[in-house]
């Protein structure tokens, strides 16, 4: 089989998995979303098992099942409407595609530029917003305790972040570097999260202001990585800071 026909099949079996999660027993939907994380984990690796080394087990396998664990948990938010969520299925599995076709463009440049790889970079950061937005979400919907909120946006921030990092240089290994600017930024975005859970503010602000902290935060590192952090480059991303924080302002609730 060839690459490409195991993506179709892979996103469209997803799809199905997660339209299944819908009709299993409330107790038992979490569960659901765990077994389909696997199950997206381990099929990820067999559509991508040619030219998949070691450390891309942490790398790029875990971002389409991230992807899917996000979708899926969001899913439960959504009203019990059959075409709506079918509509969703529908994105998500077009989006599986889409993943797989940007994770299969890592895996194949290692060593070498490819002209893909730009679009592969973009992509990528497309969709670790898309599932970090959806991630907050639920972590807000659920008003845990400010400690749980911490500990659940670390969980499903750090592999997004670290995976980012990553795919700048496409290394051989995970280097100590990444590792460690992974962690911090990481650690610093979840303080933010714990901030906002002892505001009453929206859900979908906290979720936006999270997703656009990760934005700028990895555009910063990114540049970083790849050597081109120059004045202007700053100057830019101070500017979508500084629009962050009026807009927090404005949104701060109580004022």
């Amino acid at each position: 089989m060839r690459r490409r026909e195991k993506f179709i099949v892979v996103s469209i079996l997803l799809s199905l998995g997660l339209l299944a999660t819908q009709y299993i027993p409330l107790d038992w939907r979490y569960l659901s979303v765990i077994v389909l994380f696997v199950l997206s984990y381990f099929s990820s690796a067999w559509a991508l098992a040619e030219d998949l080394q070691p450390h891309e087990w942490l790398t790029i396998i875990p971002f389409p099942a991230l992807y899917a664990s996000a979708v899926a948990l969001f899913y439960f938010l959504l009203p019990e409407m059959f075409w709506s969520r079918l509509i969703i299925v529908g994105i998500f599995g077009v989006g599986m595609y889409a993943l797989f076709l940007t994770s299969n463009i890592f895996s194949v440049a290692k060593g070498r530029s490819i002209q893909l790889l730009y679009a592969a970079h973009a992509m990528a950061l497309f969709f670790t917003m898309i599932t970090s937005l959806l991630f907050s979400n639920v972590v807000f919907s659920l008003r845990l305790p400010f400690y749980l909120n911490a500990i659940s946006l670390f969980i499903a921030h750090f592999p997004l972040v670290l995976m980012s990092l990553w795919s700048i240089e496409l290394d051989k290994k995970i280097t100590k570097e990444t590792m460690l600017y992974s962690l911090i930024f990481t650690l610093i975005l979840t303080e933010f999260g714990t901030l906002f859970s002892f505001l009453p503010m929206q859900i979908w602000n906290q979720s936006l202001f999270i997703m656009s902290f990760l934005y700028v935060g990895l555009s910063v590192l990114q540049s970083f990585f790849k050597g081109r952090l120059f004045k202007n480059t700053i100057n830019e991303y101070n500017l979508v800071a500084i629009l962050m924080l009026i807009l927090f302002v404005i949104l701060f609730p109580g004022k």
